[in-house]
């Protein structure tokens, strides 16, 4: 897999590779869960526990075919990271972290606009989806502020699989949302 670095203001942003599998799970855990999540507004602490991935989870994202995952860096340090998968005319954007103490300062929104350029420019897709637990509500109208839309098209969420966390509540789903690129 060829390593594609770019300067966007002070973030420069490459491919993942399997030696960052050690540095990307404790940065995307968080984001999401325990504590140090709380710092940052993007947690699901109070609404789900246990981890956010793993080890193999990532090393998947970033080995499977069609698939990366994008790391962020400022001064050499990770920031942030967000996984780009290729499915057709689409692009999937997922596992999206940005460091808890840097949350709220406008690093999401160039890091998404890199991402919809980084798909465009290497897979020529048409739209960008993802999926957000649909109680996020704040989560999500920061994505609809972005261009994305909701399609109301729902897919359950993995209760008693806890390599995605342990719900603690009983009404989650993902909703789909999408975002014509041009």
């Amino acid at each position: 897999m060829d390593t594609v670095s770019r300067a966007a203001g002070e973030l420069s942003y490459r491919d993942a590779t399997e030696a960052d599998v050690e540095a990307l799970v404790p940065l995307i855990e968080s984001a999401y869960r325990g504590d140090s999540s709380r710092a940052g507004w993007t947690t699901e602490a109070d609404i789900l526990q246990g981890q956010r991935t793993d080890p193999e989870g990532v090393r998947a994202v970033i080995t499977s075919p069609g698939s990366k995952l994008l790391t962020v860096e400022r001064d050499g340090v990770l920031v942030a990271c967000c996984q780009l998968e290729h499915r057709g005319d689409a692009a999937y954007f997922g596992m999206f972290a940005v460091s808890p103490a840097l949350q709220g300062a406008g690093l999401g929104k160039q890091i998404i606009a890199e991402a919809e350029r980084t798909v465009r420019a290497e897979w020529g897709v048409s739209e960008m989806h993802m999926t957000v637990i649909s109680v996020r509500d704040e989560l999500i109208a920061f994505y609809e502020r972005r261009g994305y839309r909701r399609t109301g098209t729902m897919t359950p969420f993995p209760y008693g699989d806890e390599r995605f966390g342990v719900p603690q509540r009983d009404d989650l789903e993902f909703e789909l949302l999408v975002k014509k690129l041009g």
